[in-house]
């Protein structure tokens, strides 16, 4: 691979042992996927929950942390995906002391280097959105998908050493979805039923990303008759990359690469049609009319303010069933401004629970059902029904209106 002189200084260690890391790391990586060179690249986003990094994770980072200043500060800026633990609230949930501690620990690392700790998956919403043509290096795959497919950028699911190695030296491999090639679509679906609510995005995209099923397969949709909202490209595009590992997709007259089907050489692929009757097949395998719910989660996505209204709206002057807990994922920022605006107290008022910082499924889920005895789990997300389900629950899918209603109810309405 071809390094620029700044990155040979890197690599032979004129800049600290944690950049040398960081380069002999992307070496690795540039070559396992034939990268010719690397990419400049303005900004990191680390997903590096504790239930990920473990103890080896934690003493690598604590490592560069206690080098000199100016060999372990990253080199642009750099975010950080929802931690594991919410600090403030974590042994209710059944989480334990040592789980925290590892946060703690993982947090000041990670400060010190000069990591921000936005603790979200929905950046793109709160914290700094790329624009079109914005090379970046973003580890969520929610995250990713949303920043290439809604906002024109170019990132590739980044492991979480490879972001860190990306904040530490400004750059990543070129390649994937760093090439234009790679860009194009590859498979054209037709969509018969045009979705209404979040669920229903996140439907179709579970569909389509089934359907897919590669990371290198990037589809192209034609259909769809309006533009849909940033929280319904969100829940579309998680739950696309969950079912798929899809990284991009297009959307005919919608997204920004794709005004007609031939900007990106979809036009000569055959259509394959997304009928009715295949979304509510997929949303039909996570029914459970009439069963009693442990708990309620919205999360996966993190919510966004308008999210967060929402469901302050849905439970305002109601109360939960005593047998059936309500958690609420979100940012810290978010939770700032919820918090002002009134609709934490509403979900307080309730008797649920808002998690700042954290996502359900990144927080030691398995740990939390069993400490509780939660196995029936419902949301009106398609992404964490589909990953719940390795974790010893038994998850349902449902709207938002239809969740809170089975929380008032303690079970599926």
């Amino acid at each position: 691979m071809k390094l620029s002189a700044h990155a040979e200084a890197m690599l032979a260690g004129e800049l600290g042992p944690a950049r040398r890391w960081a380069v002999e790391h992307q070496l690795q990586v540039g070559r396992m996927f034939d990268a010719e060179d690397m990419v400049e690249v303005s900004q990191a986003h680390m997903m590096a929950d504790p239930e990920s990094i473990g103890l080896a994770g934690l003493e690598l980072v604590e490592g560069f942390a206690a080098l000199p200043l100016d060999q372990r500060r990253v080199a642009i800026p750099m975010i950080t995906d929802p931690r594991g633990v919410d600090l403030d609230y974590y042994d209710p949930l059944g989480q334990t002391e040592a789980m925290a501690d590892i946060e703690r620990r993982f947090i000041k690392a990670c400060r010190a280097i000069g990591i921000v700790m936005t603790n979200t998956c929905i950046n793109y919403q709160t914290v700094m959105p790329p624009v079109r043509g914005e090379h970046v290096a973003y580890g969520d795959t929610g995250v990713v998908i949303y920043s290439n497919s809604f906002c024109g950028a170019r990132s590739n699911f980044e492991g979480g050493p490879s972001a860190l190695a990306a904040g530490l030296t400004g750059q990543t491999p070129r390649y994937g979805l760093h090439l234009d090639k790679n860009r194009r679509a590859t498979r054209r679906f037709s969509v018969e039923a045009q979705p209404e609510e979040l669920t229903d995005w996140g439907v179709l995209g579970a569909v389509i990303g089934r359907r897919s099923g590669s990371y290198w397969e990037v589809p192209v949709i034609e259909g769809i008759e309006r533009v849909p909202t940033s929280d319904e490209a969100k829940h579309m595009g998680a739950a696309m990359a969950s079912y798929g590992s899809t990284p991009l997709f297009h959307i005919v007259n919608i997204t920004p690469e794709c005004d007609r089907l031939a900007d990106v050489d979809g036009a000569d692929l055959p259509a394959e049609t997304v009928s009715k009757e295949d979304v509510a097949a997929l949303r039909g395998s996570f029914g459970a009319s009439g069963e009693k719910v442990d708990v309620v989660v919205f999360a996966a996505p993190q919510l966004s303010i308008v999210e967060m209204q929402r469901v302050a709206e849905l439970c305002r002057g109601r109360r939960r069933h005593p047998d059936t807990a309500l958690l609420v994922c979100t940012a810290a920022s978010v939770y700032v401004d919820a918090r002002a605006a009134g609709f934490i107290d509403d979900i307080e008022a309730f008797g649920g629970r808002v998690l700042q910082g954290t996502c359900f499924y990144q927080q030691y889920a398995r740990e939390i059902g069993e400490a509780n005895g939660w196995t029936r789990l419902l949301s009106n997300s398609t992404k964490i029904v589909n990953i719940l389900g390795g974790y010893g629950y038994k998850p349902a899918l449902a709207s938002m209106e239809a969740c809170v209603d089975a929380a008032v109810a303690g079970e599926v309405v």
